[in-house]
């Protein structure tokens, strides 16, 4: 039986993972933690009976202790929950799914704990990859992403000769405005952004992928994960989502994880890594798709990419600002409070603004952080 705990049970990632865990009688679910979604919790504590479930907020925590008093369940709030999730000793595997930089200490804690990292959470690695990965090797802990794109690279990457890579093709859908212009962007709304082609993934994610900013996050995680400079990162647009992305080797030589657009699948992976366990669902049909097609990414106009890489240059404290600037701007598109051109304004300015920081400390991760939530937030004062 593999003890697994869940940081951001109830978003996207965690209810999928929930959803594999239905289907496996070998897993057991000993902890689950959430934001605010105390009916959603309250399902969860029922159907699965974790030791421990977390509310970020103390309102949250104690509504949800209320409603499972029946239960064996223990209810915290805060990072002190979420701390102690990380260091339980009947957790084995900690799949880090929740939003945010507040992933950064559970997951530190969890590593020292000596428990095997199923990262779901990019702002883990975007921000403080200097601090996890030697920390992660230190202790011989293993980090299995589950994003599709680092889950591919990593299965790309079995068994081979990893200094012997090339190359990283991360592949990217383009989202909903692929092949649009910069003046086509002006009247954006916050549904059209939320209208994904291919993927089910939660607001922001959803809304990052419509910027590019999204893929800009995975090219900063893929060069910690991998170890890889980023000029060797290459990102390729690929509308159909079936190669989900390549490695490419000193020979020429080429391997890719193929696959449909489901999210489960590199879940699945992680938490039983190196078995690939049956999972039901569509699987590929080539004769109906009939071709796979790659476009260069227009950088210009989806300037979410090309500023990424300008963080990874400035290196520090940047990619936090780049990180913690996207992450305030999408939350007022969110609320209508601001269009969408003006989340890549917001990044730019916020990242002309900062100083760096040239070997940040958590706490100075975290100062940076709400350094750039201010600069926004003095820009639109009115907010």
């Amino acid at each position: 039986m593999k003890k697994i705990g869940i940081l951001g049970s109830t978003g996207s990632i965690g209810t999928q993972t929930l959803e594999i865990v239905r289907n496996n009688k070998d897993l057991q679910v000993v902890a689950l933690a959430a934001g605010q979604s105390v009916e959603r919790m309250e399902e969860q504590v029922r159907e699965f009976a974790p030791f421990l479930a977390v509310m970020w907020t103390k309102e949250a925590a104690d509504a949800l202790r209320i409603k499972v008093a029946d239960t064996k369940t223990k209810v915290l709030c805060g990072m002190e929950g979420l701390l102690e999730i990380a260091v339980m000793t009947e957790l084995e595997v900690l799949v880090t799914a929740i939003v945010g930089m507040i992933g950064i200490k559970p997951t530190i804690a969890a590593i020292q704990a000596g428990k095997t990292i199923a990262l779901a959470n990019k702002e883990t690695l975007v921000t403080a990859g200097h601090i996890i990965m030697p920390l992660a090797a230190q202790k011989n802990v293993s980090i299995l992403p589950v994003d599709s794109e680092h889950s591919a690279i990593f299965q790309s990457m079995h068994g081979e000769n990893t200094q012997r890579v090339s190359k990283i093709l991360l592949t990217a859908s383009g989202g909903p405005f692929r092949g649009k212009k910069r003046e086509e962007l002006g009247q954006i709304t916050v549904e059209d952004a939320l209208r994904h082609p291919n993927w089910s993934m939660g607001r922001k994610i959803t809304v990052d992928s419509s910027t590019l900013v999204n893929k800009g996050l995975e090219v900063i995680e893929a060069k910690w994960l991998f170890q890889t400079e980023p000029e060797k990162i290459q990102v390729v647009v690929h509308p159909q989502s079936i190669i989900h992305s390549m490695v490419e080797y000193a020979d020429g030589g080429i391997m890719a994880q193929l696959g449909m657009p489901d999210m489960k699948l590199p879940i699945q992976y992680a938490l039983f890594y190196p078995d690939r366990r049956p999972m039901e669902g569509k699987r590929v049909d080539f004769f109906a798709l009939s071709a796979l097609t790659f476009e260069k990414p227009d950088t210009d106009t989806f300037k979410g990419l090309s500023m990424a890489y300008d963080a990874i240059k400035a290196g520090g404290s940047m990619p936090t600002v780049y990180n913690a600037a996207n992450e305030k701007a999408v939350s007022l598109f969110l609320e209508r409070k601001i269009r969408f051109l003006e989340i890549y304004d917001l990044i730019e300015g916020a990242m002309a603004h900062h100083k760096v920081v040239a070997d940040p400390s958590v706490e100075e991760i975290l100062d940076a952080e709400a350094a750039a939530y201010e600069y926004i937030e003095s820009r639109y004062p009115h907010f």
